[in-house]
């Protein structure tokens, strides 16, 4: 008896110890320099992480706490945001201009965060400027804990494919073209993995090789600046299981339209010919056609791909059709033990509706992309750190934007910073109004949603007869074609400042994009963090006493 006794004082200090102990940290140091890359043959500077383009990868497992200390070797200003990760309660450490100061040239911060509940392939990025275009870009793979169930055998091996529209120009001459009036205009190529193979060229690596009868888990991100994708392999179909966080109904693609920003992951088999194959990126949507490719091969073969290319689809009515086949696997577990279909987002009172349409004008001869008629731009003083400083009022107002808008093409334009405010815990529902010809693409930071719709023409409510209340995918980035809308359902519970933005560089850069301030009412650490020490300040703030902290 004494001694069992002791076994279970013994197995309950475990239990206690268990509970209390700390997810565990992932660390990574990242020195941000310049450097030569020829992708395309031509010299361009790029910017590296570590002598790496693209970056070095971030692997961690679900509720990890991820620390990164970023030393700035560039000549300018660097934020890094992580893409899709939603940091719960910690807006401080999200990475953009609102919410952060710049790392400044030659100093360094560490940013610290948790990728709380989430599971999947997501990407980080400089967001300040047009740096996205030079590099700075790297995966960030979350993976289940291990007594999570994942809704697939385990495969061989996984691997990136970042892809990618690509620019010769350097992100400051870029930036220049913009300031001037300019476009971006046509990218020079594609790149998968900082890379194009040269179809009829024998120096050719292979991104990975297979052995045959394997089958292999590949993550695909679009991280360029402007196109939509498509991706294919040859002779090899793709299973979706996942995108953006979710566990996908497994369905079977020949190729996948990748909008900027989206993150897809497929398995596939190595059931054919042992020989090389193409892994074919391709522009859609645009005026013009630009390709990229890379070569996967069977371990063993020394037999070249075929001249015999897939083709990429023709119309964004194919890729819409795409998107409707897309469901959430609502018997797969997600990143805690429950099911995925527990949450039955379908039967929540929507509480407001939100519609923002997208459009453009001139302003002192200068182009600018707005978001009902405000075109954003950055304030010297993070808006977060305003806010809580409790001076917002001296660097940006609220709600300058409506929720109903004319959404038509607007002939005048607001240039302003865009904060839109947000009762916490409220059931939102947004409309994104496209009036334009060309593809938008869409990011919300610290959320995933329900996109739940997607028509052409105008949205009206009779619209929600058409929603998806079951099984639509929950995910954190949405395309909206031309002429067309695109609805999401959410929930506001994660606090904090957060920016929604378009993945369009060039529209981003000039004013599209805006910040929802989701305030909680307790003032309660349970909902938001506290500035953290190590925050840096600048702007109006710099003399200003460290307020005390706004949350117990």
């Amino acid at each position: 008896m004494a001694a069992r006794a002791v076994i279970s004082i013994f197995m309950l200090c475990l239990f206690a110890s268990s509970v209390i102990a700390e997810d565990p940290y992932v660390y990574y140091t990242w020195n941000a320099s310049y450097g030569t890359i020829s992708p395309l043959g031509a010299p361009k500077q790029a910017i590296l992480i570590n002598n790496q383009f693209p970056g070095p990868e971030i692997n961690c497992t679900s509720n990890n706490n991820i620390v990164v200390n970023v030393f700035n070797n560039l000549d300018e200003p660097l934020l890094f945001t992580w893409h899709g990760i939603q940091l719960r309660k910690n807006s401080w450490q999200d990475g953009t201009p609102g919410t952060m100061c710049p790392i400044q040239p030659g100093t360094n911060f560490t940013y610290k965060f948790q990728v709380k509940d989430q599971i999947g392939s997501y990407f980080y990025y400089p967001s300040l400027g047009l740096q996205r275009t030079a590099g700075g870009v790297g995966g960030l793979r979350v993976f289940s804990r291990l007594l999570i169930p994942v809704p697939y055998p385990d495969p061989e091996a996984e691997h990136w494919f970042l892809i990618g529209d690509f620019y010769r120009k350097s992100h400051k001459a870029l930036r220049e073209t913009l300031d001037n009036g300019g476009s971006l205009g046509m990218p020079d190529g594609v790149l998968i993995n900082g890379q194009t193979s040269k179809l009829f060229f024998n120096d050719n690596k292979p991104q990975f090789t297979m052995k045959p009868g394997k089958t292999y888990k590949l993550r695909i991100c679009n991280i360029g600046s402007k196109d939509s994708l498509n991706l294919r392999i040859q002779g090899h179909p793709m299973t979706l299981v996942e995108t953006e966080g979710s566990h996908t109904v497994q369905n079977i693609y020949e190729s996948l339209d990748v909008h900027v920003g989206q993150c897809f992951t497929v398995l596939i088999t190595a059931d054919q010919d042992p020989r090389d194959y193409l892994v074919i990126a391709s522009t859609r949507f645009a005026p013009y056609y630009v390709e990229g490719k890379a070569i996967i091969n069977y371990e063993g073969s020394k037999k070249g791909a075929s001249l015999f290319l897939p083709f990429a689809p023709i119309t964004w009515f194919w890729s819409r059709n795409q998107f409707r086949s897309f469901r959430w696997n609502l018997t797969a577990s997600a990143a805690r033990p429950n099911p995925q279909g527990s949450y039955h987002y379908g039967q929540i009172n929507i509480t407001r509706t939100i519609k923002l349409a997208n459009s453009y004008s001139m302003d002192g001869g200068k182009l600018r992309y707005t978001i009902n008629g405000v075109s954003h731009v950055d304030a010297e003083t993070p808006l977060k750190l305003a806010e809580y400083y409790g001076v917002g009022d001296k660097v940006f107002k609220y709600n300058i934007i409506s929720d109903n808008p004319d959404d038509g093409l607007m002939s005048k334009v607001n240039v302003a910073p865009n904060v839109l405010t947000a009762t916490y815990r409220d059931f939102i529902e947004i409309i994104f109004q496209n009036p334009t010809m060309s593809v938008q693409s869409y990011n919300l930071d610290g959320y995933s949603f329900f996109l739940v719709g997607m028509e052409t023409g105008k949205w009206s409510p009779e619209k929600r007869e058409s929603y998806n209340l079951l099984d639509a995918v929950s995910r954190h980035t949405v395309q909206v074609f031309p002429n067309s809308w695109s609805a999401v359902l959410l929930t506001f519970d994660n606090a904090g400042m957060w920016n929604l933005r378009s993945e369009n560089a060039e529209n981003r850069y000039l004013g599209q994009q805006m910040y929802i301030s989701v305030l909680s009412p307790e003032k309660s650490l349970r909902d938001e963090y506290n500035l953290p020490l190590t925050q840096q300040v600048c702007g109006i703030l710099k003399d200003m006493p460290v307020p005390e902290p706004v949350y117990h």
